[in-house]
C-alpha cells in the first residue's frame, strides 16, 4: 500500500501541476453525478402514487416535494392559461439538467488537460534525467520519468470516461422523466380546464 502511494505521488510530481487539476476535475463529476442522481430519483420527480392518482383522474395531493406536485399546483393556479403550464413544466425540465453542462466540459477537457501534463512531464524528463558527465539524458532515468509523464494521458481519459458514462446515464434519466411528464402534463391541464371554465362561469 505504500508503495501504492509513492507511485501515485511520483505520478502527480512528473504530471506537473495539471495532474492535481484532472483529480479536482473527478471530485467534481463525480458530485455532480452523485447529486444529480439522488435529484432525479423517482420519487423526487414523478411519485408513483401521484403519477397513478393523475392517470385515473383521482384527487392529487403531495404539494411541492416533487417536480410533477409543482407542476399540478401551478395549472391549478393557472387553470386557464395551458401554455403557462406547459411553459412551466419545460422550466421543471431544465432544471434537471443542472450542472449536467459541466460533465459535457470535463468529459471534453479531461483528455486534453492529460495531453498537456503528458508534455510538460516530458520537459522536465529531458531538463532533470541529464548526465553531469555528458549532458546527455540518463536512459534508465529517462524512459522512467517518461512512463510517469504517460501516466498524465491516462489520468486525462480515466476522468473524461468517468464524466461521460455520468452524463449519459443523468442524460436518459432526464429524458425518460421529460416523456413521462409530457403523457402527464395533458392530463393535468385537462383535469383542470373544466374548473376554469366553471369559475369564468360564474364570475359576473
Amino acid at each position: 500500500m505504500l508503495l501504492a502511494v509513492v507511485e501515485l505521488t511520483r505520478v502527480f510530481r512528473e504530471a506537473g501541476p495539471l495532474a492535481y487539476i484532472l483529480l479536482s476535475l473527478s471530485g467534481v463529476a463525480v458530485f455532480i453525478i452523485c447529486e444529480r442522481a439522488f435529484a432525479l430519483r423517482t420519487t423526487a420527480v414523478l411519485p408513483p402514487e401521484l403519477s397513478e392518482a393523475v392517470l385515473l383522474n383521482k384527487q392529487t395531493s403531495g404539494g411541492r416535494y416533487s417536480v410533477l406536485g409543482r407542476v399540478i399546483e401551478f395549472a391549478e393556479r393557472h387553470a386557464s392559461d395551458p401554455d403557462a403550464t406547459k411553459a412551466y413544466a419545460r422550466l421543471e425540465v431544465m432544471k434537471m439538467e443542472r450542472g449536467v453542462r459541466y460533465l459535457d466540459t470535463i468529459y471534453t477537457g479531461a483528455p486534453l488537460l492529460g495531453l498537456i501534463g503528458t508534455v510538460w512531464g516530458l520537459l522536465s524528463a529531458f531538463s532533470s534525467t541529464r548526465d553531469q558527465m555528458t549532458g546527455l539524458p540518463d536512459p534508465a532515468k529517462f524512459s522512467q520519468s517518461v512512463g510517469y509523464a504517460l501516466s498524465a494521458t491516462l489520468l486525462g481519459l480515466i476522468v473524461a470516461l468517468v464524466a461521460l458514462a455520468g452524463n449519459g446515464l443523468i442524460q436518459r434519466r432526464i429524458d425518460h422523466h421529460a416523456a413521462q411528464l409530457d403523457v402527464l402534463l395533458e392530463r393535468v391541464i385537462a383535469r383542470v380546464r373544466p374548473k376554469a371554465k366553471e369559475d369564468d362561469a360564474v364570475a359576473p
